[in-house]
């Protein structure tokens, strides 16, 4: 077993190279011995190795006399859901999120489906794993099925989401829609069951391997071959998911990818309207837009460090009814406190349903034509640390807020910037933000200069 699979959030490693069966059988051992759930809610995405993975998973737990409930092929927000909407003791998910098909991996949560990262005990997990002196022999054998329960849980699923949009008001619209391969389809059928909505669809089947590349919706040749349905089908809008399904993205009418930042703003906005004085919490990567529609509806502005971890502890800590990230992870108080990737869209449906103007009108005139944005570059650099010193050296003097939640942010009347590390490797990122475009423009440049 390699140590470097175990990562900050989750476990991911090439398969069978870095995690194969013994690995996964070890990994779920140690899961039990930390954890010690009276029971173990155990799913799989969609990749080739997932049923073999799982498998031994269940063998693994139920060597130990632990009962499993085997949720079968699930979303990541499947697992969260599995696991707090039953009340169960801890659950794990055999994915690899968006990574290409030869990966696999683990994500793991305790009760309330509360996330186990590497600052809640997913290094234990490890440090339990890798002492452990067990051999191939452990495979053999039968599954003890009396200690497995088969719980299909895709309609208790899709009545909870129905729970965040009043379904009687959605108008009759054209969705395009691209699960790229993964398992968000056979959710969204069940969803939109019954409705006035039509989808056209676009690498919709299940198919674990990925025939079009890695299955994330931000990779530019994806967003394309979604931007170009949506406007030659006439859809009203498009809408996309990573394998895994615990994110969603979303295209205008006209093709137009709108970033998870303004995403983030347009639910805050939504919530707001609904009930105000809520507390809305977001990363600190941009955050104009979010600060701006969260002070006119009446909210509460919560301002955290970015990572699923991070916004799910302040959101339980300030009772937040959502929080967001330019990731594309949209958070829900009346979810568990979790990500969910099937909830944005029906909000956005409901509210499109109560609007005269398109999606592409909508959002130039709250964000595109305000708020002006790189987008996230990453640069591999020597040493992010001098990197982020030289920029707070430069940018410091008249800056009218300095912010060191998450890297270093830097605030100026018309433009501000975030530069932050990676958790994982020698990799700056940067985000900047400015009231018009030239102004963005030359202010990335400037701090691109920086990052070598």
């Amino acid at each position: 077993m390699e140590e470097k699979i175990f990562k900050a959030y989750d476990i991911r490693g090439i398969y069978p190279t870095e995690i194969n069966e013994l690995d996964t059988y070890k990994i779920a051992q140690a899961f039990c011995q930390f954890v010690k759930p009276t029971e173990v809610v155990i799913g799989a995405d969609v990749r080739l190795s997932s049923p073999s993975l799982k498998r031994t998973a269940i063998k693994a737990v139920t060597d130990l006399g632990i009962k499993v409930i085997d949720v079968g092929e699930i979303s990541t927000d499947m697992l969260y859901f599995s696991v707090a909407y039953y009340n169960y003791a801890s659950g794990f998910s055999l994915t690899a999120s968006h990574n290409p098909k030869e990966y696999n991996g683990m994500k793991c949560v305790r009760e309330e489906s509360k996330p186990i990262s590497s600052d809640s005990g997913l290094f234990e997990i490890r440090d339990i794993a890798l002492q452990m002196e067990l051999d191939e022999s452990v495979l053999k054998g039968e599954i003890n099925e009396s200690l497995v329960e088969k719980k299909d849980i895709l309609d208790d699923y899709v009545n909870k989401i129905k729970t965040f949009a009043d379904f009687s008001k959605f108008k009759k619209f054209k969705i395009a829609a691209n699960p790229n391969f993964g398992v968000a389809g056979r959710a969204l059928d069940k969803l939109l069951e019954g409705t006035n909505i039509s989808i056209e669809k676009l690498n919709y089947e299940p198919d674990g391997n990925f025939p079009k590349g890695r299955p994330d919706p931000l990779i530019p040749e994806n967003r394309d071959e979604l931007s170009k349905l949506v406007v030659n089908t006439q859809s009203d809008f498009g809408v996309a998911w990573d394998a895994d399904a615990d994110r969603c993205f979303f295209f205008t009418e006209k093709g137009e990818f709108i970033e998870g930042y303004f995403i983030t703003a347009l639910l805050a906005k939504i919530f707001l309207n609904r009930k105000d004085n809520e507390g809305i919490i977001h990363d600190t990567r941009l955050t104009w837009a979010i600060e701006d529609i969260v002070r006119e509806n009446g909210g509460i502005d919560i301002a955290t460090k970015a990572g699923h971890s991070f916004i799910k502890e302040r959101m339980r800590k300030e009772n937040a009814i959502f929080g967001g990230e330019m990731s594309a992870h949209y958070y829900f108080r009346d979810y568990f406190y979790c990500d969910n990737g099937m909830i944005p869209l029906v909000m956005m449906i409901e509210f499109l349903s109560n609007q005269e103007k398109s999606l592409s009108e909508i959002m130039h005139e709250m964000f595109l034509d305000k708020y002006f944005v790189s987008g996230e570059i990453n640069t591999q650099v020597a040493d992010v640390k001098s990197v982020i010193e030289k920029a707070t050296e430069i940018y410091s003097p008249g800056a009218v807020k300095i912010d060191t939640t998450d890297g270093i942010s830097i605030d100026f009347a018309d433009w501000h910037f975030n530069f932050r590390g990676s958790n994982t490797e020698p990799v700056i990122r940067l985000n900047v933000e400015a009231k018009n475009k030239e102004l963005m423009e030359e202010k990335r440049d400037e701090l691109l200069k920086l990052a070598v």
